[in-house]
């Protein structure tokens, strides 16, 4: 038996869908790269959007994460029990003079070519006084920690394309009074100790975003691993707004392997005598992250 490591990984659906080959690409990498470090694997449930998630998606997304041999360690996350400590990480930011009411609708924003130019800062005085949720408008934090680039565990260096984007006040409460993403994601990573956060290669600019607020908040840094998208016949993004097929729930063998086939590991020969569960030890030992980009990823998964 391996000892167990700090590292500490972690996979975080939102439900607002069933998973799907992408979702399996991304939940079997992160899985293996906790493994293959000895280390533990965390399931969160991201449920920050009440109105985009269907009744009972999440427990199929826990489901499916079992028939595939997907176990986690450690009780699963809920964000939707988490937003006392969203508000009250908010008050304080609030009461630090370091974010503001922003007003400006979305018709604005388009015109601006989708990049704030941080207008409301200067037309509302940051004050202690005003109840911040009592307005129906998004906050914004002031950008004091721009980051430009950072070194991505499969990516190598990523840099920003844009320098009006890195310096951009970002949304960190919403104007439908929901939080944003970014910041449950950063502070929810932080309190479960997530040392690498492995996921797809969509959210590499986010991700910019969220090692800024990591320093904002005074708060460690994860490593960051991003991994190839899998693409539908048309070329784009497997998602569920693409209506990707849901993950079958026969043999989940063949699709377990199709997903280390994509990530470019190991072909594990003679696969239909090992048990599902004897599959994932052999690519725990196989893992190789190195060779996950040294081919061409136009591959087709699931629809």
């Amino acid at each position: 038996m391996h000892e167990i490591t700090d590292y500490i990984g972690r996979f975080a659906p939102s439900p607002t869908g069933q998973l799907h080959f992408g979702s399996l690409v991304t939940a079997l990498g992160s899985y293996l790269q906790a493994r293959a470090h000895h280390g533990r694997w965390l399931l969160r449930i991201d449920d920050i959007d009440p109105l985009r998630e269907p009744p009972g998606t999440a427990s199929q997304i826990i489901r499916t994460l079992e028939h595939y041999g997907l176990f986690w360690d450690e009780e699963i996350l809920y964000q939707s029990q988490r937003h006392d400590t969203y508000r009250e990480i908010l008050h304080a930011l609030w009461k630090e003079g370091v974010c503001y009411h922003c007003h400006c609708s979305r018709h604005r924003l388009h015109d601006l070519g989708g990049v704030y130019d941080n207008h409301c800062r200067h037309r509302e005085p940051l004050t202690n006084h005003v109840t911040p949720f009592d307005k129906k408008s998004a906050w914004r934090l002031i950008q004091q920690h721009p980051v430009y680039h950072f070194e991505d565990t499969i990516q190598g260096t990523y840099y920003s394309k844009s320098t009006s984007i890195v310096l951009e006040d970002m949304i960190i409460h919403r104007k439908n009074n929901l939080f944003a993403y970014n910041l449950v994601t950063v502070i929810d990573d932080n309190y479960q100790g997530v040392t690498e956060v492995v996921r797809g290669a969509d959210l590499l600019d986010p991700t910019l975003r969220q090692i800024s607020l990591h320093k904002q908040l005074n708060l460690p840094i994860p490593h960051y691993a991003h991994l190839p998208l899998a693409i539908n016949h048309d070329g784009n993004k497997l998602s569920k707004q693409n209506h990707a097929h849901a993950l079958p729930d026969t043999d989940p063998r063949p699709v377990i392997l199709d997903a280390l086939r994509f990530l470019n590991q190991p072909i594990i020969a003679g696969w239909q005598d090992y048990s599902l569960a004897s599959l994932l030890e052999i690519a725990i030992a196989q893992w190789s992250p190195s060779e996950i980009l040294r081919q061409n990823h136009q591959q087709q998964g699931y629809e």
